[in-house]
């Protein structure tokens, strides 16, 4: 029987096994997402008496390329990142479009609602801006190879969160105000809300500077009621947080992105710092804000008169929460069913009131689904956060999935009147192009951060078991 020719070959260390990035199951969640939405879209069609067209199949088809490319791009360029944040998305934005469809379909002269309007063809227009949305995701990921980097242009990224914000206010009304919120830069061609993208800038601004000065943010000054409170001489970031707040809403009638700015501030210094009294005197800054612009301006005046009790002036300012909640009852726990309910009859139903469109026809079960969806996403961004190793990346992730998590909040408390309206839209989900494009770099920001997180760390790999053979010998002696 002959010997092999290399007798080491029978000694060869055994290979390391690929580690598994996610990928094949990030494809096999969007195959299934894909699934959802196709089928919704069918649904749609036959409960609103429509035959099957080729605008149908446009939507499939489109919608499958978008989230293929957007895979292809995370298996080149992210490979190690989470596999369950891209399919969520996926969901989401394919619920989006089914449901700007379905109200399409429930506009025009024969429509559903009270006073009929022309036909509208929004889904269209929402398709564009998931490819803008998917481009931006894309370049994101391409060029930002190092979350990390971000931190060296914090001081220019925030301050042009902070123009950004205050270029509605310091434009014509003619040129910045949609339905009494001056919040928009209006042009011939199109409209965008700066405010969502301000958001993310302010968030990678905030966890930079609180990298950079930790110490004075936990650097504790006097114990009371068990909290240690911060020094007055460095509650300076804090109070201009506070009232660039103020003047936003004072300036904008909006009351909706300085609550969600302030409030993604406040918890990325809780989770910086550690400390409660933080969270204390920025909740005092808050509720004391908010008794004296309550006082001030009438427009938070009439938002709380209709949050405690919209039937009161059901026929004017309170006519859209009522509507939502009628909307919210007939669809009880399992819906009226996709393209059955009358949802257009409630104003801005395919933006700020979509929430009510997903109770109506889906139902309770429905709508706890999509709110589970969101709940996912959010735990999966915190998730990264704690497994990050650096600490940028740490208040990043964080950042931006409290800010998701709060805009949620708002937006279903809002609805279902367990707080005042604030006029934010549901991300991912509600027709516009500022909160999609603003959301799929989020989520392009987030992929990035759990890249890193996920990535087997170089200094942590074994070594590669050597040869028996190789190894030097050595005389041992006997006691």
């Amino acid at each position: 029987m002959s010997q092999p020719s290399n007798p080491q070959a029978q000694h060869a260390p055994p290979r390391e096994p690929a580690r598994q990035t996610g990928r094949t199951v990030e494809m096999i969640l969007l195959i299934f997402a894909i699934g959802v939405v196709t089928i919704a879209l069918i649904i749609v069609q036959a409960a609103q008496s429509q035959s099957l067209t080729w605008d149908l199949l446009k939507y499939v088809a489109a919608y499958t390329a978008l989230f293929a490319i957007a895979h292809l791009v995370v298996r080149r360029y992210a490979p190690h990142a989470d596999p369950v944040l891209l399919p969520i998305v996926a969901v989401l934005n394919g619920i989006g479009l089914v449901l700007i469809h379905r109200l399409d379909l429930g506009s025009g002269p024969r429509g559903e609602e009270i006073s009929p309007t022309e036909q509208t063809n929004n889904a269209d227009q929402q398709l564009l801006w998931a490819l803008l949305g998917i481009i931006v995701f894309a370049v994101i990921l391409i060029f930002i190879r190092d979350h990390r980097t971000l931190s060296r242009y914090a001081y220019t990224l925030g301050l042009g969160g902070v123009i950004f914000l205050a270029i509605p206010a310091i434009l014509p009304a003619s040129m910045s105000e949609i339905n009494g919120s001056k919040n928009w830069i209006r042009t011939p061609i199109f409209n965008i809300q700066p405010g969502e993208f301000s958001k993310i800038l302010i968030i990678i601004f905030t966890a930079a500077l609180l990298v950079s000065k930790r110490d004075l943010f936990t650097t504790a000054g006097k114990h009371f009621l068990g909290m240690d409170l911060p020094r007055a001489r460095d509650l300076g970031p804090l109070l201009i947080a506070w009232l660039v707040t103020i003047g936003i809403f004072a300036l904008e009638n909006d009351l909706g992105g300085p609550l969600l700015i302030f409030s993604t501030i406040l918890a990325m210094l809780y989770v910086a710092t550690g400390r409660a009294g933080w969270v204390a005197i920025g909740v005092t800054l808050f509720v004391a804000g908010a008794v004296l612009a309550y006082q001030l301006f009438p427009h938070l005046q009439v938002r709380v008169q209709v949050w405690q009790d919209p039937f009161a002036t059901f026929d004017t300012t309170g006519y859209q929460v009522g509507q939502s909640l009628f909307g919210l009852a007939t669809g009880g726990l399992f819906g009226t069913g996709l393209g059955s309910g009358r949802p257009n009859i409630v104003p801005f139903a395919n933006t700020d009131f979509i929430i009510a469109t997903i109770g109506e026809e889906l139902g309770l079960v429905g709508l706890t689904a999509v709110m589970m969806l969101y709940l996912t996403f959010v735990m999966r961004g915190l998730r990264t956060g704690v497994a990050v190793r650096d600490s940028f990346g740490k208040l990043l992730a964080t950042g931006l999935s409290f800010t998701m998590a709060v805009q949620i909040f708002v937006v279903v408390g809002g609805v279902t009147k367990l707080i005042p309206l604030t006029g934010l839209t549901t991300p991912f989900v509600s027709y516009g192009g500022s909160s999609l494009l603003a959301n799929y770099i989020l989520l392009a920001l987030l992929i990035r951060v759990s890249n890193a997180a996920r990535e087997p760390d170089p200094t942590k790999r074994r070594p590669t078991p050597k040869p028996i053979e190789s190894l030097p010998t050595q005389a041992v002696r006997q006691a």
